[in-house]
This record gives structure tokens, sequence and C-alpha cells, in this order.
């Protein structure tokens, strides 16, 4: 049984308690300094302590645990006895230093501990490996915003101490300096980021799982589709850049996002079969997507100068870009050249840099959803649309099946041919 004792010379209330060393298989005797001068809060402590020590005993005292009878302890010694309020990070570390001492000696081991920083620091190497990099490198300045905003003294404490509060501000700063959609996505990753902690035992509770969503308006949502004048014109704004005519028409008649068509290579086209394999996977089962390759986007890929290495990208220059917007700034100017959108000019707004910029209603996304617009509108069922573009749908949830891939060519030969006159 533990209790508290005032020794003599001390100002503090010691506890005195059995602790279990696993090493000797013995139990000792021992004091330990609550660092409290008043009494029931010292009881509080003591407590605690003693039900570390007896699961220690028992063999029961894993980290899970440790971070329960923490989460306990810590507002009843705040509150105990009704006197004059402590901070919880000071109650949380009197508490934890009692009881990762009772851990080692029970479990032979060190209790792991890691700062906000730290583990931070650490999720992000894990998803350097697991992610491609420009998401990576999406998560790694998301990371940093919110280490930044924590504070260097915060940001070095246990990641214990880090609370839904935090995580809110942060959401809000997000929203006013950026937008409601990056404030989001920041939240969204500090879910996984920390809900990698809670997993690991290393937190008992996501401090970002209660944050809510702001639900701005997402920038794909707002965007429009492109009308067939208009794809025309944006062709013949590409005048003799016969890649960007390419990359154009792939986007139109495969429907795949831009930083996935700069990394296609030859060996995902059959021409023998007519048929592409889709860079991106479908989510429900994670197979490639082979579609039928439409005739206009085939008879330009067969003009284009012939290579014997199937590994060569089919558009090599866009291939070289380190980073998508590089290549949504170069379609811009297609764009623009095509009478489409205004030139960006470099007035000053008064907003700064890392104001959100306004997002254009129409960008080398909106020929998917020209794609999805122009199956619908041949006739295609929505089961078979959102197939072929590649997105999961309530639709596809209920009709699932491996679509043949004859109705598939059926629906991408009634796709009107945009390189045609009329």
């Amino acid at each position: 049984m533990a209790t508290v004792h005032k020794l003599p010379g001390r100002p503090f209330w010691c506890c005195a308690l059995t602790i279990f060393d696993a090493e000797t298989g013995e139990s000792k005797r021992t004091f330990r300094s609550t660092k409290c001068l008043d009494k029931e809060r010292a009881k509080e402590i003591c407590n605690t302590w003693h039900r570390a020590a007896r699961l220690a005993r028992m063999g029961q005292l894993n980290k899970q645990r440790v971070h329960e009878l923490v989460a306990e302890a810590v507002p009843r010694v705040c509150e105990a006895a009704d006197k004059r309020r402590i901070g919880s990070e000071f109650a949380r570390k009197i508490i934890e230093r009692g009881i990762s001492d009772i851990y080692e000696k029970g479990n032979l081991e060190s209790l792991e501990r890691q700062s906000v920083r730290q583990w931070c620091d650490g999720w992000l190497e894990t998803q350097s490996v697991r992610t491609a990099k420009s998401t990576h490198e999406r998560y790694a300045r998301i990371i940093k915003r919110f280490v930044d905003f924590v504070g260097k003294d915060k940001s070095k404490r246990d990641l214990h101490t880090l609370s839904d509060d935090d995580v809110e501000r942060f959401h809000i700063r997000e929203a006013k300096e950026l937008s409601a959609a990056t404030a989001d996505l920041s939240l969204k990753v500090l879910r996984v980021c920390f809900g990698r902690a809670v997993k690991k035992k290393l937190l008992t509770a996501n401090p970002a799982a209660n944050v809510e969503v702001i639900g701005g308006t997402n920038c794909e949502s707002s965007r429009r589709d492109f009308t067939l004048a208009e794809i025309k014109r944006i062709l013949q704004a590409c005048g003799d850049d016969v890649e960007w005519r390419g990359l154009i028409l792939a986007g139109l008649y495969v429907g795949q996002r831009l930083g996935d068509l700069a990394k296609i290579t030859w060996r995902a086209v059959n021409f023998e079969t007519d048929e592409i394999v889709s860079l991106r996977p479908a989510r429900k089962t994670k197979r490639p997507i082979i579609l039928p390759l439409a005739r206009p986007l085939r008879d330009h890929l067969l003009s284009l100068p012939s290579t014997d290495d199937p590994d060569a990208c089919i558009f090599p220059n866009a291939s070289k870009a380190k980073r998508t917007g590089t290549l949504s700034n170069q379609f811009r100017h297609v764009l623009v050249e095509a009478g489409l959108v205004a030139p960006r000019t470099h007035e000053s707004t008064g907003k700064g840099r890392s104001a959100a910029r306004q997002t254009s209603e129409i960008s080398f996304h909106s020929l998917r959803h020209s794609m999805t617009s122009l199956l619908k509108a041949t006739g295609t069922s929505e089961a078979i649309a959102m197939e072929i573009v590649g997105h999961d749908t309530k639709a596809m949830s209920r009709h699932y099946t491996n679509i043949p891939m004859d109705v598939m060519r059926a629906a991408i030969q009634r796709l009107p041919d945009v390189t045609k006159e009329g």
C-alpha cells in the first residue's frame, strides 16, 4: 500500500510505495518526492504510482496503460481538494516521471518518449518511402507550418502536451491566411500524422480528430469543363508544339491528371489492340485501368518520333518538370493564347505571397471533366463513365463489376473528334 509522508527537512510530501524489479524478481519499498506542498494532491499522485506499480508486478504495465493512467490522473491532481489549480503540464511531468521509473524497473526497458517535433520529423521520414515525391513535399510543407505555429518551446515538449486547441488554432490560422480548402487539407494530414502516434501507443487520443473541417469550396468542384469549341481553340493555340497538343488530347481522351500524363511511357500503349494503360489505378481494386485508345489520340501518337526504348516517356519535355505546378503554368499560357483566360500581371494585390491564389474555373483538370460530360452526353451510363475516368461513385459501388473492354470501347468511339473542323 502507498502512503504519503513529510520527511524531516523536506518541504514536499513524499510517497512511500513498493516497486517491482524484474531484473531481481523482488519488490522494494522506496520513497519518491511528489513535488507537492498540498497533501491531497500528493495522495492523488501517490495512488497513481501505486496503481502503476501493482500493474508492473502483474506484468500488465504496457505503454497504453501508462498513457491511460497519466490521462486519468492529471485532472484529478490539478483539482485535488479544490485548492489552487496547478498547471496540467507540471502535473503530467511529475506523474510521468514516477511511472516511467516504475515501467523501466518492471519491463527492463525505457518508456519511449518523443517530442512534437521528433514525432513529426519521424513520421515525415516514413512517408518519404510510402508516398510520391510531390505528396511528400506537400506533407512536409504542412508539417513545417504546424511546427512553426506551435512554437520552438512547445515543439520540444512531449507529444502528450499537444492539445485539440493547438490544432484548432492552427486550422483557423490556415483558413485565414491561405484558404478553407488548404486548411482542411492541413487538418487531414495532421489527423493521419497523429493517428499513427495513437496506433503506436504514444498518444491515447488524436488531438486533430475532434477538430471540425471548414468545408470550404473545393478547387476541383469550382472548375467547369471545356466546350468542344474551346477545346479546338486550345489545340489551335498549341501551334507547332506537338507535345502540348498530345498532352491535351491525352487529357481529354484518357481523362488522367497532368502529372500522371507527363510520366506515361510508350510501354503503356499497345497499338495492336488500341489500348492504353492508365497510370492511376482504380482505388477500389488497386488494379491498373486499361482503356481503349481513342482514334484522334492514336493518330497523334503514331505521328510522334518513334523510339526503341519502351520506358521512354511519350512527352519527354513534360517529364522533366520537377513539379506539376510548372506544367500547369505552361498550360495557362496556352489558355492565354486561346483567349480563354487573361494573362497574369505582376502587380501587387497587397495580400502578400502567403495569401491564397484565386482559383481559375478552367485548368488542365477541366479536360477530365470534359471527358466525363462528353461520355454522358453520348449516352454512356454514369458507372461506365466513372470507370473510364477513374472516379469512385455510388453508382460504381452499387453496380461494381469488371466492365468489358468492348463496352468501354464503344463509349470511347462515340466521343467527338476534336482534331477535325466542324
